[in-house]
């Protein structure tokens, strides 16, 4: 799945399992993890078929970096190396 074709919640969630076919550790770890944050984020917007939103993206934005401690260097710039390639989805 591209992500150019993700605008909801449903389809993110689609696009973060079709990462486990590319067997790329760093991706499924970030992956994984904003999976996490976005989802506990997405209960104040709505549900599955909720459109990804700028409010959506900056309010795990600001989870992220509330969290940036449980993670060492490296695994803090996967995470926001991902982060940064998703956004451009929250319209």
């Amino acid at each position: 799945m591209l992500l150019e074709n993700v605008n909801t919640l449903e389809q993110l969630s689609q696009y973060f399992d079709s990462i486990v076919e590319l067997e790329n550790d760093d991706l499924l770890f970030a992956s994984s993890y904003l999976r996490g944050f976005i989802e506990v984020a997405a209960v104040d917007f709505g549900d599955d078929e909720q459109p990804l939103t700028e409010c959506l993206a900056q309010k795990v934005s600001e989870q992220l970096q509330i969290a940036r401690s449980e993670l060492n260097p490296n695994d803090q710039q996967i995470v926001s190396n991902f982060w940064q390639t998703l956004q451009p989805a929250f319209a």
